[in-house]
């Protein structure tokens, strides 16, 4: 490297930069977007719209497309989660995120009394009544498959399994036969039919690691693990045909491609104001959210939280952020009685701020129509955390 020169402005603004969080990519395609800057957690919430409009300007009616013609899908991926991802990745997704439903079976055989043998013939009734070309919901396959799908009773609905049949759908899509799909084609909201399908699920470790470094890098072996669900010794085998380097005097990560253009690289002189949901890939692919806050802002409260808890000790914003140069510099939320945006700013409000704040205000306001960070959150529930940024 060309330099040692390693501040923590440096290594932000860096991290907005390969998240294409500075301004440089409208005009991009939602397939270029997650490509570059990696997957995009879903939730049932606008995480992904507001990511893709942050980074590439992109409307919701061109992130609905790219779903439809199934460019880029929400799936299963990493520890079982749900992302949305390119159509490149697909396989590798799928592959990132088998563990989880054999790991929620094994739990319903030694717990609710559910046999292998049963699921897997359940998966194979699904498989006859569904088809390529049209969505059945849950309730339409669960009536098709007839006694195939039993009841769980009250031990099953404890452990939220109230049947056995979100079993069978669970592993179904995670060997890509079978895929599901928003009824209305929206990505954030949860209402969804399953067509059969034909993709192969294969990726090692060590690609999803060198995936993960492409977005993510500098980033520890702790940031890796948790993006990946992987134990230290898997991470430790995936890591080792990648040609890493680390950053003098940390413990992250970079490949060494990458080392003269980060040696080199300057931070932003000016601002540049992105609003995100609190899931945004900025944050969650490290999942280190002290590294994005400057100590004084970190010690805040937590807008509504009823313990007084400081913002810096959350493992995850409970709110959408505003960034800067990879600082967070406010929190936000929007208000859909008002249909506007309340915020809570760490810095001085400009008139670059102020812009980005109304852009993504109508942006919502005419895509969207809310601004959920999950598929619980609503307005109701919201209205502590609004009337504290008010107040404030």
């Amino acid at each position: 490297m060309a330099s040692t020169d390693i501040t923590l402005p440096k290594l932000r603004a860096w991290w907005s930069h390969r998240q294409w969080l500075d301004g440089g990519h409208h005009g991009a395609t939602p397939v270029e977007v997650l490509a570059a800057t990696g997957w995009a957690r879903s939730v049932g919430g606008a995480a992904p719209y507001l990511g893709l409009y942050a980074r590439a300007g992109l409307d919701r009616a061109a992130v609905d497309a790219a779903v439809a013609a199934v460019a880029v899908h929400e799936l299963p991926a990493a520890r079982g989660c749900t992302y949305v991802l390119p159509a490149a990745d697909y396989a590798l997704g799928l592959a990132a995120g088998a563990a989880a439903p054999e790991g929620e079976l094994a739990s319903a055989e030694k717990h609710l009394g559910v046999t292998r043998d049963e699921v897997e013939k359940l998966c194979l009734a699904v498989t006859h009544v569904t088809s390529a070309t049209s969505p059945m919901d849950p309730a339409a396959i669960r009536e098709a498959v007839g006694p195939a799908a039993r009841s769980l009773g009250e031990a099953g609905k404890k452990r939220g399994v109230s049947t056995t049949l979100p079993l069978a759908l669970g592993l179904l899509q995670a060997r890509g036969t079978l895929r599901r799909v928003p009824v209305n084609g929206r990505l954030d909201q949860q209402r969804y039919g399953y067509v059969s399908w034909d993709q192969p699920v294969k990726g090692s470790a060590a690609e999803l690691a060198e995936r993960y470094f492409s977005w993510a890098a500098p980033a520890s072996v702790k940031h890796f693990r948790w993006f990946s669900g992987f134990t230290a010794a898997t991470a430790k085998a995936a890591l080792a045909p990648l040609d890493l380097l680390t950053l003098p005097g940390t413990d992250l990560l970079l490949p060494t491609q990458l080392a003269d253009e980060f040696a080199e690289f300057t931070p932003p002189s000016h601002a540049h104001y992105t609003l995100l949901a609190g899931i945004d890939g900025l944050h969650l692919l490290h999942r280190d959210l002290p590294r994005l806050l400057d100590p004084a802002d970190a010690a805040l409260p937590t807008p509504g939280a009823k313990s007084g808890r400081a913002f810096g000790t959350e493992a995850d914003p409970q709110t959408h952020v505003i960034a800067d140069r990879g600082r967070i510099v406010g929190l936000w939320e929007y208000d859909t009685e008002a249909a506007e945006i309340v915020h809570r700013l760490f810095v001085p409000q400009n008139d670059l701020l102020r812009a980005a704040i109304t852009r993504t205000e109508t942006f919502i306001r005419e895509h969207l129509g809310d601004a959920r960070g999950f598929s619980l959150d609503s307005p109701k529930s919201r209205a502590p955390k609004i009337a504290a940024f008010r107040q404030a």
